[in-house]
């Protein structure tokens, strides 16, 4: 049984390459991105495994058609597959994990950049202007940070950070023991209220959803950040774009973007573009802007191809 892989990148392929001879799995590896143009590459496939391109509908019924009965996302997130429908077909879907310290530490640099007005330096010196002029910047050391979500990624976050001396306030479903001597947990609209940085480490459902708007936003302090290195619609960015407009919060860090999908991962620096989100939000020279990388290093690129090549051998070899 064959294994269709698309968006083959450069720094996957030897890892690919790495898993088909450790496990002798026969693998089409395409650079195309998954769609209906490119579902023929898929034939004779039971197994595709793809990146977080949208897989809609019509796109798994011609997988379907053509032999696929297993789609690995090489991916945390599922939100970009149709996944009742897949369901509907008959499709399996499975999803995999990978080591979070890639995300944290990027959250991490996000933070730093954020509260040492990197962007604003940077716009600076391109005009040749070293002058101190809007450029002081604040220490992590004694700041507090809000995080919420404390699952892997938010609690290895919180555990890397306690070496630059913060103070923190957690919010999450479920309250870890061993999180406890690092700080408080408590409810939503306290940690908003008293954090200097918050932080979403949440997957992206109808509860979470816009968990960061209007409302939410006012409660922050004038001069906090607001990171995402989890999904653009935790945030509403209309109300976001509002309350950086009016100075009503300090800076944002996102790597993230509600309605990303289509726009990030594509080179779309040649024709016309449009998208009013980005754009509008690059002008502020308070936010930072980066196209949902965080998860994205040499060392999470190689687990994430082993364990997307893992659950397709596992089907194909009749497991769960």
């Amino acid at each position: 049984m064959k294994i269709c892989v698309y968006g083959t990148s450069r720094k996957e392929r030897p890892y690919f390459e790495e898993a088909r001879a450790r496990w002798g799995l026969q693998l089409e590896l395409h650079e195309e991105k998954p769609c209906l143009e490119s579902a023929h590459l898929a034939r004779g496939c039971t197994c595709v495994s793809i990146l977080s391109i949208p897989a809609p509908a019509p796109l798994l019924d011609a997988w379907h058609a053509l032999g696929v009965r297993f789609l690995s996302t090489r991916t945390v997130g599922m939100d970009h597959i149709d996944l009742a429908h897949a369901k509907a077909i008959g499709m399996r879907v499975d999803n995999i994990t990978y080591a979070p310290q890639t995300v944290a530490d990027y959250t991490i640099m996000l933070i730093l950049m954020s509260l040492r007005r990197v962007k604003r330096i940077e716009r600076k010196f391109a005009c040749r202007d070293f002058s101190f002029d809007g450029v002081y910047g604040r220490n992590l050391e004694g700041r507090t940070v809000g995080v919420i979500g404390c699952g892997a990624i938010g609690t290895m976050l919180i555990q890397h950070l306690s070496g630059f001396g913060c103070r923190f306030l957690m919010c999450s479903r479920r309250e870890k023991e061993e999180l406890r001597p690092y700080g408080r947990f408590v409810d939503l609209d306290t940690l908003l209220a008293q954090s200097d940085v918050v932080t979403l480490h949440l997957t992206l459902n109808a509860q979470t959803r816009h968990i960061i708007a209007a409302p939410q936003l006012a409660r922050m302090k004038p001069d906090a950040v607001l990171v995402n290195t989890a999904r653009g619609a935790l945030i509403d960015t209309e109300a976001l774009i509002a309350a950086l407009r009016e100075k009503r919060i300090g800076a944002a860090a996102l790597d993230v973007l509600e309605q990303e999908t289509g726009l990030y991962y594509y080179d779309c620096s040649k024709g016309p573009f449009s998208f009013p989100y980005l754009e509008e939000l690059e002008r502020f020279d308070n936010v930072i802007l980066t196209p949902h990388l965080a998860w994205l290093s040499e060392e999470a690129t190689a687990e994430m191809v082993f364990r997307s090549m893992e659950s397709c051998r596992r089907f194909m070899n009749g497991g769960n």
